[in-house]
């Protein structure tokens, strides 16, 4: 087979894989609604992942990108947050910071406060960047009565990407709350 031939064939599989990831939908203060989706080629950290590999398996591997899909499914569709931390961690990227950051999301669900704390500290390690994790960790800091921590992730949050996107918003609507009402995010 050609150069040409097997890159039009990974391009159409990428192409594919991109289609078949779900829609990313703003979560919602409740902590319902979309998650993280895999990284767009040439995004910072897929070029990170090349420089540092010569390739990103997870673009290139539609067994990941199904089973990230799934995941996400059994997580914001059926609230099953059990299966959904095997089947993230079956995945084999859990040291990448959208899965890390879904795997302490469903620990936090479950009410499993401690570990959840240790893959949103995963997460952020990943990428100190990451927005999404900033709000999720923020808000399990509010459920832990962290009022000032979770202030302080708001605040990395405006500097990542403005007081204008819905992780921003999100949370800064949840800081609105009184303390004290008991609400799980």
């Amino acid at each position: 087979m050609s150069k040409f031939a097997i890159g039009l064939l990974t391009l159409a599989m990428y192409l594919t894989a991109l289609v078949a990831v779900p829609l990313v939908t703003p979560a919602k203060a409740a902590g319902g609604g979309g998650g993280p989706s895999p990284p767009a080629e040439g995004s910072k950290e897929v070029k990170k992942a090349k420089k540092k590999n010569g390739k990103v398996s997870f673009i290139d591997d539609p067994s990941f990108i199904e089973g990230y899909r799934t995941a996400y499914a059994t997580i914001y569709d059926r609230n099953d947050y059990a299966s959904a931390i095997e089947q993230l961690k079956a995945l084999g990227h859990d040291d990448r910071a959208d899965v890390a950051n879904l795997i302490g999301y469903s620990y936090r669900k479950l009410g499993d406060y401690k570990v959840s704390q240790v893959w949103y500290e995963r997460a952020l390690k990943a990428d100190p960047s990451h927005v999404r994790t900033w709000q999720y960790y923020g808000l399990w800091q509010l459920e832990q009565g962290n009022r000032d921590q979770a202030q302080y992730h708001l605040s990395r949050i405006g500097k990542i990407c403005g007081t204008d996107c819905d992780e921003y918003r999100s949370l800064a609507s949840a800081l609105e709350k009184p303390t004290g009402t008991g609400l799980v995010y």
